[in-house]
Parts: C-alpha cells; sequence; structure tokens
C-alpha cells in the first residue's frame, strides 16, 4: 500500500478542520439548515429540485419517458440545486429533504403537497401515480423492485466509494481504490450476468430500474464516469455495453441526461427546465454571450 503513514482512531473522534478533496467544502457532520431559502415554485404540479448527477438523472429520465408516453399531468418544473456551493442546505429545501441530497419531489397536485425523496422512492411513486414503467404484479414486478433496489444498495459503492477515492479524493490510498474497485467490478458482472439473460433489468420491458441504473452503470461502461474505463477495463462487460447503447438512443433518455446539467458541451447543458421547448431555446449554447 502507498499509505504515508498509519493511523489509530482516537477514543473520541472529531471532525478535522478540513477534510480535503472534492466537496469538502460541504462536508459536515450533522443535519439542518445552514441558512434560510424558500424553494422556487412554478407553474407545473411537479417541482423537481436537482444537479444533472446520476441520481438526478435517473428522475428527469423517467419524467421525460412519461411525457413521451402522453402523460400531460407529468409536466414539470426542473431547478437547479447547486450542491457545491451547499445550496441544499437551504431551509426550503431541507423541509422537502431532511436528508438535504438530490434529488428531491414536491408534487402540488393534490390538496396538500406531497414531498417525496429519495431519487428510487421518487420513480416508484412517479410509476404509481401515472401507471407506467412498473409492471403491476407477479415475477417482472417483483424483478423490477428488486434490481431498483439493488441499485440502491450498490451505487454509495461506486460513487462515494470507489469514485470518491479514485478521483475525489486528496491523496490516493491504494487500500481504498483496490477494495472498491474489486466491489464495482463484481457488480459489473452481476449486471453483465443479468443482461446476458434479459434484454432489460425486470426481463422483456424496460422499467425504472434501467432508468435507475443506466445513469450510474451505463455512464460507466462508455467511459464517462470518473475517467476510470480503461482502469477498470469496462470494455468486456459486452451486454452491459449493448443495454446502456440501447437506452441512450431513446430521445426522453437523451432529454433526460440534459436537464440540471452544468458541465460538458454547452449545447448539452439546459441548467433548468420549464417548459419542452427549453431544450430547443434554453441550452447554453444558445444562452451564451
Amino acid at each position: 500500500m502507498n499509505d504515508s503513514a498509519s493511523y489509530t482512531p482516537p477514543k473520541i473522534w472529531s471532525p478535522p478542520p478540513s477534510s480535503g478533496g472534492r466537496f469538502a467544502n460541504i462536508n459536515r457532520p450533522v443535519a439542518g439548515p445552514t441558512h434560510d431559502k424558500k424553494l422556487p415554485v412554478g407553474r407545473h404540479p411537479l417541482q423537481l429540485y436537482s444537479l444533472g448527477t446520476p441520481n438526478g438523472i435517473k428522475v428527469t429520465v423517467m419524467l421525460e419517458e412519461l411525457l413521451a408516453l402522453g402523460h400531460s399531468g407529468a409536466e414539470y418544473d426542473a431547478w437547479l440545486i447547486r450542491i457545491h456551493e451547499g445550496e441544499q442546505f437551504g431551509s426550503g429545501f431541507v423541509a422537502a429533504n431532511p436528508n438535504s441530497k438530490i434529488p428531491v419531489l414536491v408534487d402540488h397536485s393534490g390538496s396538500v403537497p406531497q414531498r417525496v425523496f429519495e431519487s428510487g422512492a421518487i420513480l416508484q411513486y412517479l410509476a404509481e401515480k401515472f401507471g407506467a414503467f412498473l409492471p403491476a404484479s407477479g415475477a417482472p414486478r417483483a424483478e423490477c423492485l428488486s434490481w431498483l433496489n439493488w441499485l440502491m444498495g450498490s451505487a454509495p459503492f461506486l460513487g462515494g466509494g470507489f469514485g470518491h477515492f479514485y478521483a475525489y479524493a486528496p491523496s490516493k490510498i491504494e487500500y481504498a481504490i483496490d477494495r472498491y474497485a474489486m466491489e464495482v467490478k463484481r457488480q459489473l458482472d452481476v449486471l453483465d450476468r443479468r443482461l446476458a439473460e434479459v434484454p432489460y433489468l425486470a426481463g422483456d420491458d424496460y422499467t425504472i430500474a434501467d432508468m435507475a441504473v443506466w445513469p450510474w452503470y451505463g455512464a460507466l461502461v462508455k467511459g464517462q464516469l470518473y475517467e476510470a474505463g480503461e482502469f477498470l477495463q469496462v470494455q468486456t462487460y459486452a451486454h452491459v455495453l449493448r443495454w446502456t447503447d440501447e437506452i441512450a438512443r431513446r430521445p426522453a433518455a437523451r432529454r433526460g441526461r440534459m436537464v440540471n446539467r452544468t458541465w460538458g458541451e454547452p449545447s448539452s447543458q439546459l441548467h433548468e427546465r420549464h417548459d419542452a421547448s427549453d431544450f430547443d431555446t434554453r441550452t447554453q449554447d444558445k444562452l451564451a454571450p
């Protein structure tokens, strides 16, 4: 291992002055708001507060897929939450999600606004609300929910584990990178074996399970996450590659990946989405001076 020094945990932990690395300025050991700020509310019943990370993309893909099916009630306003600036700790956001993580959805279609937080819960809520992308019963429903929850348990190993220590930590720790690389490759093998058997994770049909997994592991096998494609030899997962390319060709998935995106080609960034026409008129290449 290449650790520069050994570490003996103290009897009682206390936070360091700075944890270092990316996101250090928003890491803290307590919950709750840091400042007062109301959440904006647009004209649609569904209000999404998010950022175009893999967790945010799950929900915008779902909303765009619902609209593509003709569910006009799925029209939504997507507001940008700049997590690097701590906007998720505003009082309005914390009231909507006490965990202060993106995304969060607030549904104003009923007599009382309904908050829904955690991306997997949002996908299931929308699927049940509109009766789409979640099988009604039996083995397909069980498979869909199993793979959805597989993602919710697995992605932290990819993002907070491998991604953090490989790409964001202030120093490279061989043990940590090896541990999480091992687990991520095991997870990719799990997916590859499943997708060798069926077209989509739940079986024959595209569901919220695919929408949840695709922004994480689909991006990873295309070399679009943490610049780790060569390191992990992602090209060996042929069935995952077939699956992710198929989803990437879906117009709704392409649109969903643009919403609340603040990096990459300006034409791929739609910082906020309030109308379907915004994809044609409000991307950053059209707004830049």
